[in-house]
């Protein structure tokens, strides 16, 4: 794949299984689970990310003459804004009072998942145009279509460079991440904490605990039993119910990742009386370790918290990940150690007008997000703040 090489095929497929496992594994790598091939035809697989589910796959490839894949990205053609964690409604609302059509539009991103992660997905030997062209095709494609738009959500902040020059605009919001600063231990973690917090912790954890009532395991892998994933898919629409009406995903998708993914996955479980009574599901990737989903049977006090932040941060630094990103939302976490950090997205829209009206949108937006963030890191539980990057 000499550098330099300016002809590309464009291809649109609507099923991943229409791409190479290995072609696509190619470009994704094996940094981050939710861009496999494995995690994202699980979605598909199990009728998740579907048509009918409003998630159609329109995933775009670049090929060379010779037919070789250069890159791909996972795309969706999307009939409303559920699941996204990136929130346009008012786009959309504004956008139709004017005349306009805002659905369908395109996606990038991993359905149902706020993880930030590669969504230009490139060949390591693939010449350097070929990232340009891939933005091309996809604007292209919804011009021809005559879509309102094209949305890349929660991309690497390495990712943005450039794609202004793409007529995409940028958008920031919060996270909160966990870093590992090389601890041993989660002692050498709680040690850098100021002292009232740390203790606080402690007491936490050990009501969260029961005192010994409420039995706590790990499991990854082979560890992994079919009555395991019962429990969490209860668990997992339970909690969905609760919060968004209607859980997005199903059993059979867990079966799957179950199949595909079991040594990618790290189930956090918790018994009391033989019973699992409450689980968190965790996904791993080579440096990260990613809190998804949570939900319980009994109502125990802090036992949320030690599941989805306090094992998450053990289990990182047992196996020496440089962070845990714990999902969306929740200012709660600050005072477990997950301080808030920027997330990006870049957003094309169609029309010049419009465009213009959210880039203004955006500009405040984003001072706004910058200036929450370092209120927020007053907030901060360690000693010193300035360490953690």
């Amino acid at each position: 794949m000499p550098d330099g090489c300016d002809e590309f095929l464009v291809e649109v497929v609507e099923r991943l299984a229409d791409i190479r496992r290995e072609d696509w594994e190619a470009c994704a790598g094996a940094d981050n689970p939710f861009v496999s091939y494995d995690f994202l035809s699980s979605l598909e697989d199990s009728d998740c990310a579907s048509a009918r589910t409003g998630w159609a796959p329109r995933h775009v490839l670049i090929r060379d003459a010779l037919g070789q894949v250069l890159a791909c990205m996972p795309l969706y053609l999307k009939s409303h804004s559920h699941g996204e964690y990136i929130f346009d409604w008012s786009w959309a609302e504004a956008y139709e009072r004017a005349g306009g059509r805002y659905y369908p539009k395109l996606l990038s991103a991993v359905p149902f998942t706020p993880v930030t992660g590669p969504r230009l997905l490139l060949h390591p030997d693939a010449p350097l145009s070929v990232r340009a062209h891939l933005l091309k095709a996809v604007t292209d494609l919804a011009d021809r279509a005559g879509l309102s738009s094209v949305h890349l959500n929660f991309v690497e902040q390495s990712a943005v460079e450039g794609m202004g020059e793409a007529n995409f605009l940028h958008r920031t919001g919060l996270q909160y991440h966990w870093h590992n600063q090389d601890f041993s231990t989660y002692d050498d973690f709680l040690a850098t904490l100021n002292s009232r917090k740390r203790k606080a912790l402690k007491k936490e954890r050990r009501l969260a605990q029961g005192d010994g009532s409420i039995i706590i395991e790990r499991l990854c892998g082979s560890d992994i039993e079919p009555h395991h994933w019962d429990a969490l898919y209860a668990f997992y629409t339970d909690t969905g119910a609760r919060k968004w009406g209607q859980p997005y995903l199903n059993r059979d998708f867990f079966r799957l990742i179950g199949e595909r993914l079991a040594d990618r996955v790290l189930l956090v479980m918790a018994s009391k009386d033989g019973q699992i009574i409450a689980g968190a599901l965790n996904f791993i990737g080579t440096e990260v370790l990613y809190g998804r989903y949570w939900g319980c049977l009994e109502e125990v006090k802090f036992l949320h918290f030690e599941l989805c932040y306090h094992q998450a941060i053990e289990a990182a630094i047992e196996r020496g990940l440089k962070r845990v990103e714990a999902g969306a939302q929740g200012e709660h976490k600050i005072a477990r150690g997950y301080l808030p950090v920027l997330t990006h997205s870049t957003h094309f829209l169609t029309d010049t007008g419009f465009r213009a009206a959210v880039a203004d949108f955006l500009e405040q937006e984003r001072k706004a997000v910058t200036q929450q963030q370092h209120v927020f890191l007053k907030e901060s539980p360690y000693r010193q703040t300035d360490e953690l990057g």
